[in-house]
């Protein structure tokens, strides 16, 4: 089962206990789920769907809302490319009309709870989410540029920022930062895809800052090696001249010190000197012999 699916799972399990947030819940449902296009016949609906947990969570806000007890069929639509679908009817014109009245009016997202079970309904029915051991990506797919804007709309309420693209026909509402989908699964109350999010979200960032650091470890080695390299040809090319004979005996003490430890590190070096000698002593020493070498190199 792949992350996205297992967060509609957790949501679909998500019953509120107001009705105000039913309503806003099943509002979405309806609206993401296109019923309101596709519906010619003013009285009646129909809401169908893929997803067995999806029909009957509809039927269950339906019941709840409404006390509307409608039948909900299986069967196999060609428009389906899958091939199973869960149809539900309500044919009363009464009852339709009613529905139609509650679930359209703007007063169902006035509350911050009702805004979050609007936003997990819209997910439900057309948002998806990428594993989070890969890149973030979390996104609804929105019929109209306005559909998209009352979602960027309400997720702000919560501070979450998103963004809006064009794809195709349709509207995408998009999240890419790690830390702002964490906060748009707590907002839907995906509250275990949230933690398993999260774990996987520390595991890469602990994983990239290791790597980052051998990473940092190794140009450092590499960078010190090809110093020590550099220098020790620089000290082969003195020893035996007039020029390295009448150096100062420090630098001569430490120009034998690098040539017998080719891999310590500048700090190291002065540490083995008499007296100890500090990191800029050493590099100073250093850069005094390799001076000297590209000078006696310069008028051969």
């Amino acid at each position: 089962m792949s992350f996205s699916a297992k967060v509609k799972e957790e949501l679909l399990k998500q019953i509120s206990s107001s009705r105000h947030c039913q309503l806003a819940e099943l509002s979405a449902m309806f609206y993401f789920g296109n019923v309101w296009n596709a519906a010619l016949d003013e009285t009646r609906l129909e809401f169908v769907t893929e997803n067995e947990g999806t029909a009957r969570k509809c039927f269950t806000l339906l019941k709840k809302t409404f006390n509307i007890y409608t039948g909900m069929h299986f069967s196999d639509i060609e428009s389906f490319k899958r091939g199973s679908s869960y149809r539900l009817e309500i044919t009363e014109a009464d009852q339709a009309a009613k529905l139609r009245a509650a679930l359209r009016n703007d007063l169902v997202t006035q509350k911050s709870c009702c805004r979050r079970a609007y936003l997990r309904g819209a997910f439900i029915m057309a948002g998806s989410m990428s594993n989070p051991e890969g890149a973030y990506h979390f996104e609804i797919v929105c019929q109209s540029e306005e559909a998209a804007k009352k979602l960027q709309g309400l997720f702000l309420t919560f501070d979450i920022e998103s963004k809006i693209v064009v794809r195709k026909k349709y509207f995408v509402l998009y999240i890419k930062e790690g830390s702002q989908i964490v906060e748009a699964l707590n907002v839907m109350e995906a509250h275990v895809a949230l933690m398993e999010f999260e774990n996987s979200r520390i595991l890469k960032e602990m994983r990239n800052s290791v790597n980052r650091r051998v990473n940092c470890e190794t140009a450092n080695i590499s960078k010190t090696v090809s110093a020590a390299v550099k220098q020790i040809a620089d000290i082969e090319s003195l020893i035996g001249t007039p020029e390295y004979k009448a150096l100062p005996d420090e630098v001569k003490e430490i120009a034998e010190l690098r040539i017998q430890n080719p891999n310590l590190s500048l700090k190291e070096l002065g540490e083995l000197c008499n007296p100890v000698v500090g990191k800029s002593g050493v590099n100073h020493r250093l850069r005094k012999l390799s001076d000297l070498a590209r000078k006696r190199c310069s008028q051969q």
